[in-house]
């Protein structure tokens, strides 16, 4: 008999995997992202002094789109770009959290990607 895992453990485990090899460093700290059915969330991380450099979220205050949707994905991959260029970020390593690289994780990352950050 086939034991079932729910998607979030599968994720969680996936994430872990990939975590293993995604190192965030000053000089090219992690991109993190992670999405719920009604946001979509980023992070730029220096994993070696354990602190967020930059983050930004469908749920600010200043947000106008919706994060559960791909207009509201590109919105927040423009957000953390701005953010992240106003620190002097320009190159980061890419953590897609577990997730597949399609919809919004993709449109995120390609929306950081045509407004500065180089990953």
């Amino acid at each position: 008999m086939k034991r079932s895992v729910d998607k979030d453990a599968r994720r969680r485990r996936i994430h872990f995997r990939i975590r293993r090899r995604v190192k965030g460093t000053p000089e090219r700290p992690r991109l993190a992202v992670f999405r719920s059915l009604k946001h979509i969330y980023a992070q730029i991380i220096d994993d070696r002094a354990g602190r967020t450099l930059v983050s930004a979220s469908s749920n600010e205050k200043g947000a106008t789109a919706s994060g559960g949707n791909i207009a509201g994905a590109k919105e927040i991959g423009r957000l953390i770009a701005e953010r992240a260029r106003e620190k002097g970020i320009t190159r980061v390593v890419f953590d897609r959290g577990g997730y597949l690289y399609h919809g919004r994780v993709k449109a995120l990352a390609d929306a950081a990607r045509e407004a500065g950050l180089e990953f």
